[in-house]
C-alpha cells in the first residue's frame, strides 16, 4: 500500500518508473495464480488474463500520477456547479479484445409462468467452498445479525428531525481530497434539512423522512462525481445484458457509462469509484457447469482488485471504502468473499441483500430492486394493472419451487382456496384464459416469497402491475430502505406465518389495502427503468443510495 505522498519534489521525477514497476508486479502475481491453479481446470475459463493488464490511455496515467496535487476545487460552502459542465465522457470506452475464447452457456431458462430464474441452487455452491488450504480464506467472515422487519419499515415522521443513521466503521482515508471536504459539507447540510412539505414530485408517506431524501439528491445532483475504471476487457467489463432478471446490473452499467452528468475524467475529483464488471458475465464465462464451485469467479474477482489496486493510489487512499460495484446476480456476494478489503470496505450493490450470512453490511451496502425486463427496447412496456375496485383475485402466485418458503407455500395453499391463487407453474388449461402477467394486474395481493436467496424480481413486478407486493423472506434488506417506507405499500410476512397467510391478508381493512393500492402507484416512478433517466427513477435511486451510503461514512472531526 502505498504511502501518503507528502511533499516528495524529487521523487516525482520517477513517479512512471514505480507505476511502471507495479503493474510488472502485478502482472508476475497474476502468472504466479495461474501457475498455481489445479490442472484440472478448463483452460477456457482463465481467472484473468494479460489483456486485463494491458496499460490504458495516457490520460489515466497521467491522472493517477499527479494525483499528489490538489485538484482545484469551489469552496465547500459553495455550489460547484461549474465543474459539472466540465465532466463529459468519451464518445466511446477502449476496451481490451475479449479475454475468453469459448463462453460457457448460461444456466438461467425461461419458465412457462413468464418470470425468469436461477436452477443452479447456490446452496450447493456453499456447501462446497473452496479448499481450506487456500491462503484467501483464512480471515474470518463475521456473522450478521438479522434486522427487524420493524427496523427496516419505520413509519414516516414528518416532525422527526433529519438525522443520518448510524453507519459502520470505514478506514481513516490516507490522505485528504477537495472531495472529502465537499462530503463533509454534505454530511452537515443533510443533517440540517429543513422540512418539506407539499412537494408535488415527492409523495411524503412514501418515505421514512422526505425532508432528509429531498435534501440529500438535491446534493447529489450538485455535487456528485463518479469515476469509472476504464481497465477490463469485455465480455465481463462494460458488457450490460438488458434482458431478464439480470437486467438491473445491465441497465445501471449501460446508463452510468453513457452518463454526462455524474461521470468525471479526472479520477482526483470524483467522490465515488464504479467497478464496471458484470456478475451475470462472471458466471457466464467462469462457472463450469456442475463444478459445484464459484472459486474461479472469486480468484478473477481478486486478481482485478489486485490490479486496480496496484496500478492506480485511488484504492488505496480508503481501502475500497469509496468504490462500489453493481451485482444482481445471486452469487453477487459471494464473489467479493476471497478479498478482505472488497468485502468489508466497498460498497456493494445487491440484489441478494442476505443480512443472515454476514457478506451484505447494513448501513454500509445498497439492496437493488431485481427487476425483469423482458422488452430492452421497452422497459415501460405493459405497465400498469386494473384499478383497485376491480382485483377480483385475493392473491396470486406461480413459480418454481426454489429454496425454503415457496414449497411450505404450495403445501398450505396450492389449488385448496379459490381465493389463494398459488400455483408451482400455471397450468396450460389457466394460460388460456389469463396468463401470468394478466394474473398479477387482476390480484390484490402478489405473493413474493424468496427462492434460491432472499431477493425476487416479483417485487418490483408487482409494483409495476400495481399489485401490492407480499414479501416473504426473512432477513431480507428492502430496496431503497435507506429512503423508502415500505410499509405504507408492501406487506412483509415472516415466513413462519405462510400457514396463516390468508388469515393476515382478510384481516387488512379495506381502506387501508386501497390506501396501500394507492401507494404502489405512487412509488413505481422510482422503480421504472428508462432509455434516458429521469429525476427519482430507478437509476437516479440506486445512485442516491450509494450517494446516501457513502455520505454517512464520511467522518466529520
Amino acid at each position: 500500500m502505498p504511502p501518503h505522498p507528502s511533499p516528495l519534489p524529487c521523487k516525482l521525477l520517477t513517479r512512471r518508473r514505480v507505476v511502471a514497476a507495479c503493474a510488472a508486479v502485478a502482472a508476475l502475481a497474476a502468472a504466479a495464480l495461474l501457475l498455481a491453479a489445479p490442472a484440472t481446470e478448463e483452460p477456457t475459463h482463465p481467472y484473468i488474463v494479460g489483456s486485463l493488464l494491458e496499460g490504458t490511455s495516457k490520460e489515466l496515467e497521467e491522472a493517477a500520477a499527479g494525483h499528489f496535487e490538489e485538484a482545484s476545487s469551489p469552496s465547500p460552502n459553495e455550489a460547484p456547479l461549474a465543474s459539472i459542465l466540465e465532466t463529459d465522457l468519451p464518445s466511446a470506452i477502449t476496451t481490451a479484445p475479449s479475454m475468453f475464447l469459448v463462453p460457457s452457456l448460461s444456466p438461467a431458462e425461461n419458465f412457462d409462468d413468464g418470470s425468469l430464474e436461477e436452477t443452479e441452487s447456490p446452496d450447493l455452491l456453499k456447501e462446497n467452498p473452496p479448499a481450506e488450504s487456500s491462503p484467501f480464506l483464512q480471515e474470518p467472515i463475521s456473522s450478521g445479525s438479522p434486522i427487524r422487519r420493524s427496523d427496516i419499515n419505520k413509519g414516516h415522521d414528518m416532525n422527526a428531525r433529519a438525522m443520518l443513521p448510524p453507519r459502520p466503521e470505514v478506514p481513516v482515508p490516507l490522505w485528504s481530497t477537495a472531495a472529502d471536504e465537499e462530503l463533509i459539507y454534505a454530511k452537515k447540510e443533510i443533517a440540517n434539512a429543513p422540512l418539506v412539505s407539499n412537494d408535488p414530485d415527492l409523495h411524503a408517506p412514501l418515505f421514512r423522512n422526505v425532508s432528509v431524501f429531498r435534501k440529500s439528491y438535491e446534493l447529489m445532483e450538485r455535487l456528485l462525481k463518479v469515476f469509472i475504471y476504464h481497465d477490463g476487457a469485455k465480455p465481463i467489463f462494460h458488457s450490460p445484458e438488458l434482458k431478464g432478471i439480470y437486467a438491473s446490473e445491465g441497465w445501471f452499467m449501460k446508463l452510468m457509462e453513457g452518463n454526462q452528468r455524474f461521470v468525471v475524467r479526472n479520477p482526483n475529483r470524483a467522490h465515488l469509484f464504479y467497478l464496471p464488471y458484470s456478475s451475470r458475465q462472471l458466471e457466464h464465462n467462469l462457472y463450469v457447469p456442475g463444478s459445484n464451485t464459484i472459486e474461479p469467479l472469486s480468484i478473477f474477482v481478486k486478481n482485478y482488485i489486485d490490479f486496480i489496486s496496484t496500478k492506480f493510489p485511488y484504492w488505496n487512499r480508503t481501502k475500497g471504502a469509496d468504490h462500489f460495484y453493481v451485482a444482481c446476480h445471486d452469487w453477487g456476494p459471494y464473489t467479493a468473499k476471497l478479498h478482505g478489503e472488497l468485502r468489508k470496505n466497498t460498497i456493494k450493490v445487491l440484489c441478494n441483500a442476505d443480512l443472515s450470512e454476514g457478506v451484505f453490511i447494513h448501513g454500509r451496502d445498497v439492496s437493488l430492486p431485481e427487476t425483469f425486463l423482458r422488452s430492452p427496447r421497452r422497459p415501460l412496456r405493459g405497465i400498469g394493472g386494473k384499478p383497485a375496485s376491480e382485483r377480483s383475485i385475493l392473491a396470486f402466485f406461480a413459480g418454481q419451487m426454489h429454496g425454503r418458503v415457496r414449497p411450505v407455500l404450495l403445501q398450505y395453499w396450492g389449488g385448496k382456496d379459490a381465493d389463494m391463487r398459488i400455483y408451482n407453474c400455471l397450468p396450460h388449461r389457466i394460460t388460456r384464459r389469463m396468463n401470468y402477467v394478466q394474473h398479477m394486474k387482476s390480484s390484490k395481493y402478489c405473493i413474493c416469497p424468496m427462492g434460491y436467496e432472499v431477493n425476487s424480481p416479483r417485487i418490483v413486478e408487482a409494483i409495476y402491475y400495481e399489485c401490492v407486493p407480499v414479501i416473504i423472506a426473512d432477513n431480507f434488506v428492502l430496496p431503497f430502505d435507506d429512503a423508502l417506507n415500505w410499509s405504507v405499500f408492501s406487506v412483509v410476512i415472516p415466513e413462519k406465518d405462510v400457514p396463516k397467510l390468508k388469515e393476515i391478508l382478510l384481516g387488512i381493512p379495506e381502506d387501508q389495502y386501497m390506501a396501500m393500492q394507492s401507494n404502489v402507484k405512487r412509488v413505481q416512478k422510482h422503480f421504472l427503468w428508462h432509455p434516458n433517466p429521469i429525476k427519482y427513477d430507478i437509476f437516479h435511486m440506486i445512485l442516491h443510495s450509494v450517494w446516501f451510503s457513502r455520505v454517512n461514512q464520511i467522518q466529520i472531526e
